[in-house]
């Protein structure tokens, strides 16, 4: 009955959405019962593009189908028409499009990935490598430079028999340009296309998997890139760049293009991959937060997680906001960043003898060893504006032959430096304010240019607004090895709570994020400023996006090392024995305001590879502790059928709170409660009669307790529970406050950690 009306209903509406065939047209995402087809058709594709054709005469208007990462369509309509598709019985939601954002060497030696990686877990190299051949890396983002030196082949077998990818060709793209490292590259277009794209005013970005932005190939090559020896950006950095996982293969999957990402064009290209066979997902892209069942990358990484894939996304670059977080999920590995222990020192020289170390990857002539005059927000045409150095904000008079100081923020970083030198500036000094605090990022600016902190950065303003005659000097320093301490949370890292499901403590782990070298365009510059014609092999990013693949490529390896591991037990093992100290054995600080980090910045910690590979114990989730979950959370079961895909879902078994899903972390909501109560099963993935003693470590104002407080493992995949109870100790709660803790099971082999999050009220968004 319900699959007539649709087909009726909607022929029945057609002289109405008639009248409004001027109503602008977009991409909506249509959410079908997948199993009200009627039997009238052969296929499901056959049912939505009747469906489509019943309420648009346009031939295009089916923009997508999906398969595998969801159930359902997308396509182009205007708001009758979506809204005549919401009244079907057939129909479990119609969305409208979203636009997501990416989230934009030496990395392998400081994460101990080196030759012998594996032997930790009883492998042989020989044997590891030949592992590592097999598992495939999908990379969702700007496409790839099929040409760069990172996916060269000449060492490598033939394609894994079970790829069922290929190389999609465009007008500057020849499938031939795939081999056997880089095996499969595809393009998803139809939602930038709807949404106004610029491929029929700008033939500048042809339809096809290449990459004209850099992002892509970044990030690709970060994942597996195969060493590549005397690679630098312009001098810096220099040395063998390579990916983490150097033997695996790489398939991309171009879903971002000029004004970003397009959430039809993910869920096509999340959908290809799965069909594909790629065992890790990698997308260092994101949009806020939304109900798991509104979040496309949500619902596409669950479909991957069924069938084995481990999905790894980036956290966003929205710090040090509280609260910040993209890609929660419990069942993506969702990635923060931190700083490496490199560095690109630069320095300012004031003319009152003052001097400012900062960062800087110019590689020009210089400035020469003259001090110039020095000048701050000062006679500019907006004068609201000058400060920030926004195109248009300096006039060239004030600013001729001298050293501006511009503040960050608004505009991007290298703007800044280009609008300066547009302007008849000869140097810059990138000053940050409270939002950015002491963290520094270096970049390769086409002037020369020094970024400093936030203190500094107050003097340098003070001297320039107060002094008769300002001067100053830049110098440059190369790179510098062993910076201490590192890693530091990078402040743009997107910081907890969790605001979807606060009983999940997310960020999930950090990784290297901050000044990562990897394989660029020769389409762009390395400021991607069209005005930048400099071209270069090599690029050095900063953002989540790098910490991703980094995650990403690791994953690969435990999969290489455990094929048998499921995509829990992966992202337990790179949580329990993440690192919570840096190489100065203090605890993790925070580049924010230099004061030590939480996991609602660092998560479990900074991924450490080599414990990773063999972490004694891993906590397990099934595909029905996920349903559980999600049956915890209050949706309807229409809405928990939009995210499992299946239509026998009654939610009969359910958590009594979500966060009593088996997870690696732990965040305690008390609200109206002293007493929390949640049940962890631990599975032993390390040697039989294996012995574990529990620590723990939390905030006066908590009390914790842990039953058993020791787990004996008699057999290797042996399970074992125990229960932990947080009292929230009374007359001392801390109001809309948070505090922090862990639990520990260890033993001479292994420390299996989880990080503890306390709060006593939710934070509203």
């Amino acid at each position: 009955m319900a699959s007539f009306f649709f087909f009726t209903g909607l022929l029945l509406l057609l002289p109405c959405l008639s009248l409004s065939v001027t109503a602008a047209k977009q991409t909506y995402i249509v959410h079908m019962k997948h199993q009200a087809k009627p039997s009238t058709f052969s296929t499901h594709y056959d049912w939505y593009a009747s469906s489509v054709q019943s309420l648009s005469s346009s031939t295009d208007s089916l923009l997508y189908t999906y398969n595998t990462a969801y159930d359902g369509f997308a396509a182009s309509l205007d708001p009758d028409q979506a809204q005549a598709l919401r009244q079907s019985d057939a129909v479990l939601g119609v969305y409208e499009d979203t636009l997501y954002t990416l989230h934009t060497t030496r990395s392998p030696q400081f994460l101990g990935i080196s030759s012998d990686f594996g032997l930790s877990a009883g492998y042989s190299k020989l044997d590891f490598d030949k592992a590592s051949l097999d598992v495939i890396i999908g990379v969702l983002d700007t496409g790839v430079w099929p040409e760069s030196n990172s996916f060269d082949d000449s060492a490598m077998p033939e394609v894994p028999t079970k790829w069922r990818g290929q190389c999609e060709s465009g007008p500057d793209f020849s499938p031939k340009l795939c081999n056997k490292k880089l095996i499969g590259a595809r393009f998803f277009s139809k939602g930038y296309h709807m949404a106004g794209g610029s491929f029929s005013k700008k033939p500048n970005e042809p339809e096809s998997p290449r990459d004209y932005d850099g992002h892509g190939t970044h990030t690709a090559s970060t994942a597996a890139g195969v060493p590549v020896a005397n690679a630098s950006l312009l001098g810096y950095a220099s040395g063998v760049a390579r990916g983490m996982a150097t033997h695996a293969r790489v398939a991309t999957y171009k879903v971002c293009w000029k004004t970003g990402c397009f959430g039809s064009d993910i869920l096509a290209g999340i959908d290809r991959a799965i069909q594909d066979g790629v065992d890790v997902l990698s997308m260092s892209l994101g949009g806020g937060s939304a109900p798991y069942y509104r979040d496309t990358i949500a619902v596409g990484a669950f479909a991957a997680m069924e069938k084995g894939i481990v999905v790894s996304c980036s956290a966003g670059n929205s710090g040090p906001t509280k609260a910040s977080l993209a890609n929660v999920a419990p069942w993506i590995l969702t990635v923060g960043a931190g700083t490496l222990d490199r560095d690109f020192p630069a320095y300012v020289f004031l003319g009152n003898k003052e001097k400012a170390t900062g960062v800087s990857l110019y590689s020009g002539n210089g400035m020469g060893n003259k001090p110039v005059s020095l000048v701050y927000n000062k006679g500019s045409n907006s004068s609201s504006s000058s400060n920030l150095c926004l195109p248009g904000s300096l006039q060239p008079e004030l600013v001729r032959g001298k050293v501006v100081i511009c503040d960050r923020g608004i505009n991007a970083r290298v703007e800044k430096g280009a609008v300066v030198r547009d302007a008849g500036g000869v140097g810059m000094i990138l000053a940050n304010t409270a939002a950015s605090g002491e963290e520094l990022v270096a970049d390769s600016h086409l002037l020369p240019a020094v970024a400093i902190g936030r203190k500094m950065g107050d003097i340098v303003r003070e001297y320039a607004k107060t002094v008769p005659n300002p001067t100053a000097l830049l110098t440059f320093g190369g790179t510098v090895l062993n910076v201490r301490p590192s890693p530091v949370v990078a402040a743009f890292s997107s910081r907890g709570p969790n605001m979807v499901t606060p009983q999940i403590l997310k960020p999930d782990v950090i990784g290297p994020g901050v000044n990562i070298l990897a394989a660029w365009t020769e389409a762009s510059g390395p400021t991607e400023l069209e005005k930048d014609t400099r071209r270069t092999k090599f690029n050095i990013m900063s953002g989540t996006s790098m910490s991703c693949p980094h995650l990403s490529g690791v994953a690969a390896l435990l999969k290489a090392a455990h094929p048998d591991w499921s995509p829990s037990a992966i992202k337990s093992a790179l949580m329990t024995t993440a690192y919570v100290v840096d190489n100065t054995k203090s605890p993790l600080h925070d580049a924010a305001d230099g004061r030590l980090s939480t996991p609602w910045a660092h998560g479990s910690g900074h991924v450490n590879p080599q414990k990773a590979i063999s972490p004694g114990l891993v906590y397990d989730a099934s595909t029905e502790d996920y349903i559980a979950f999600l049956c915890s959370l209050g949706y309807t079961i229409e809405h928990v059928q939009a995210i499992v895909k299946r239509p026998n879902i009654t939610c009969t078994r359910k958590l009594n709170n979500p966060g009593e899903l088996n997870y690696p972390s732990f965040s305690v909501l008390f609200g109206d409660q002293r007493v929390v109560r949640y049940t962890r099963e631990l599975t032993n993935v390390g040697p039989a009669r294996s012995l574990y003693n529990v620590t723990v470590d939390g905030p006066s104002t908590v009390g914790i307790s842990v039953r058993p407080k020791r787990l004996l493992f008699r057999t290797v995949g042996e399970k074992k529970r125990y229960t932990v109870t947080f009292v929230a100790k009374k007359d001392d709660q801390k109001m809309g406050g948070a505090a922090f803790g862990s639990i520990v099971w260890g033993n001479a082999q292994h420390q299996v950690r989880s990080p503890v999050a306390f709060s006593w009220t939710q934070l509203m968004s």
